[in-house]
Formats: C-alpha cells, structure tokens, sequence
C-alpha cells in the first residue's frame, strides 16, 4: 500500500476514534462527520428517549437513503454543469 495515509481524530457522538484518510479527503471525512452529529442531535431532538444505538442507527439509514438519491442527481447535476459551459463558450465566443 503505497497511499500516503494521515491519522486524524474524529468524534461520533459520544466517541471518540482516529482514522486513516488520504490528505485531500480529510476535509470531506470532517465535513461528513458534521453532518452525521448534526443530524444525531436532530433526531435527539425529535425523538427523546431513545438511546444512542438508536440514533446513530436512524442517522445510518437517512445516510444510506440520502447517498442512494443523491447518486442520481450528482448524473443531472454533471450534465446540466456540462451544458451551461457549453453555453458559456457560445457566449464567450
């Protein structure tokens, strides 16, 4: 494994791990694991009671959803980025 791997520290609810990341996804793993605490302290919000398995375990299945969706959006978003450069260049031009 010739891959240049840093060790960062994250934190997931309550704990705490350290990681291996390529350097240039280390701001994409922290941004993520923003999102996966914010949306924990979302569903505490909206669902008292429940324990931490409980929350992590709602946050995994929106996370799984959310990635599903987006994949096929990310294909439009691609497209329609490819035709306003077209259109740019016919401005430009």
């Amino acid at each position: 494994m010739s891959e240049n791997l840093m060790s960062i520290n994250i934190q997931i609810a309550d704990r705490h791990y350290r990681i291996r990341v390529k350097p240039d996804d280390e701001q994409a793993v922290r941004k993520t694991i923003s999102i996966i605490n914010d949306k924990i302290i979302a569903f505490k919000n909206n669902f008292p009671g429940k324990d931490m398995q409980d929350y992590i375990s709602m946050v995994l299945l929106w996370y799984a959803t959310e990635s599903n969706t987006k994949t096929v959006s990310l294909a439009d978003e691609k497209d329609i980025l490819e035709k306003l450069n077209q259109i740019e260049k016919l401005l430009v031009s």
